[in-house]
């Protein structure tokens, strides 16, 4: 009797232990899978960029993730996004560029690129390819050459300020060095 009354719960709780794992485990995604498939085929058929990492005329370096003028294909400039992106629970590896620390000096909001110095680099990636990361917990960011391990939930939201323009946000609920594969 006691058995017939446990089973249909016994019976669900077997079927629920797939779902919880599935659930959990973030997404490991790359860059490309932000790019939606018009603006991944623009990419393939542009002429090779000057990426211009010396300094300008004045002797500076730039130091944003905006593009400053028009005259780079219409794919540099590119806010479309995956919708499909939206709401998914991933892991993405990449570079920071600070925004925001807490009183403890630890970075609780940054961009992520997928190249190294993309402040200092001419031109920045595109909106599409800029993730701005919300992590309260924060991170310091002594070196932004070193990469990082991103998890949490992704969402598809445009983002502005006088440092860049993203496509995506990101709620993270861990952040990690990358040690590579």
């Amino acid at each position: 009797m006691l058995l017939k009354r446990l089973l249909p719960f016994l019976l669900s709780c077997l079927l629920s232990i797939p779902l919880l794992a599935s659930a959990a485990e973030p997404r490991e995604v790359d860059w490309l899978d932000l790019l939606p498939a018009e603006d991944y085929q623009a990419m393939l058929d542009m002429p090779e960029l000057d990426h211009g990492n010396g300094p300008d005329a004045n002797g500076d370096f730039t130091t944003s993730l905006r593009q400053d003028d028009n005259s780079l294909p219409e794919v540099m400039y590119s806010t479309r996004v995956v919708a499909a992106m939206d709401q998914q629970q991933i892991r993405i590896g990449g570079y920071p560029v600070p925004i925001e620390s807490d009183a403890a000096g630890r970075y609780t909001q940054f961009f992520l690129v997928p190249y190294a110095g993309a402040c200092i680099h001419v031109p920045p990636p595109p909106p599409n390819q800029i993730i701005l990361v919300d992590y309260p917990a924060g991170i310091d960011l002594s070196d932004i050459y070193q990469p990082l391990l991103v998890e949490g939930l992704l969402q598809v939201a445009q983002t502005s300020n006088a440092l860049a323009d993203a496509s995506y946000q990101l709620k993270a609920a861990q952040v990690t060095l990358y040690d590579g594969p």
